[in-house]
């Protein structure tokens, strides 16, 4: 961490987590990554603090799992999947689920897997390429267009990949609300969800990054590695220290403060 410039991190659980496994398998597995979780932040309170894992594809289980690990030390977030097990986040199952992370003022920490399309993305990497980024902006939408962010309004979520495909095809979305049946339900733009996400920096191209800010807001950026996978940011402090045109106090909101807010450290 010192040789990276990283003061503390946020752990979360990466691929496969646990909605492969039965519901009372899941849970236990949930807890014991929930229990080491908050043992590594009060072994380490100022290096380290984590994520709750809940086993969503069985909900009641993850309202009692959600209720307990809340109170556990340094947990400061939900570690959640682009999808359940193939069933998009929008699901009015989800719901129940999303109130108590509003009430308890827990964000969505959104993570990959098993992108659709797996079968076409099987060569040439293409897999975390073109399908993590194609999954982050299914989930962004479905959130969106699914109506999860008008029940929930005081609910956050971060989007790893600097959103995916989401604010990219934001525009794309707007003229579908206002030309799509299937959108008539909207009763806003699709931009003027924006500013309900997180955007981490795991974007490796300083233009993109410049163009991110400018559509979402330096205050909606936050740090993100995806280390120690083979498509992390290697030194993420630079790559921010790197783009131009940011004032000091800019730096700092996506180097910490942004995080320190969403986190609320």
């Amino acid at each position: 961490m010192a040789e990276r410039g990283i003061d503390m991190y946020a752990l979360s659980m990466t691929n496969p987590m646990v909605y492969w496994a039965p519901p009372a398998f899941a849970l236990k597995l949930s807890q014991a990554a929930n229990d080491a979780g908050a043992e590594m932040h009060t072994r380490y309170p100022k290096k380290f603090v984590g994520s709750i894992m809940l086993p969503l594809q069985d909900v009641k289980l993850s309202l009692q799992e959600l209720d307990r690990a809340a109170k556990l030390p340094g947990l400061r977030a939900i570690n959640m999947g682009t999808h359940i097990n193939g069933r998009n986040l929008h699901d009015k199952a989800f719901w129940p689920v999303y109130a108590r992370c509003e009430e308890l003022g827990l964000p969505l920490f959104l993570h990959n897997l098993y992108p659709f399309g797996a079968e076409r993305l099987k060569d040439n990497y293409l897999i975390n390429v073109l399908g993590n980024p194609y999954e982050d902006g299914v989930a962004a939408f479905s959130l969106v267009a699914g109506g999860v962010l008008d029940a929930f309004p005081r609910l956050e979520v971060y989007l790893p990949h600097g959103g995916g495909t989401f604010p990219w095809l934001i525009g794309r979305f707007d003229y579908a609300i206002g030309t799509s049946a299937a959108l008539k339900h909207m009763k806003q733009p699709g931009s003027a969800y924006l500013n309900r996400f997180y955007y981490d920096v795991i974007v490796f191209n300083a233009q993109i990054m410049r163009d991110l800010i400018e559509l979402v807001g330096v205050d909606r950026i936050v740090m993100g590695t995806d280390f120690p996978q083979g498509m992390a940011v290697k030194q993420p402090v630079d790559f921010v220290e790197s783009l131009p045109r940011l004032s000091l106090h800019e730096r700092e909101m996506i180097l910490s403060l942004n995080a320190q807010r969403m986190l609320k450290l």
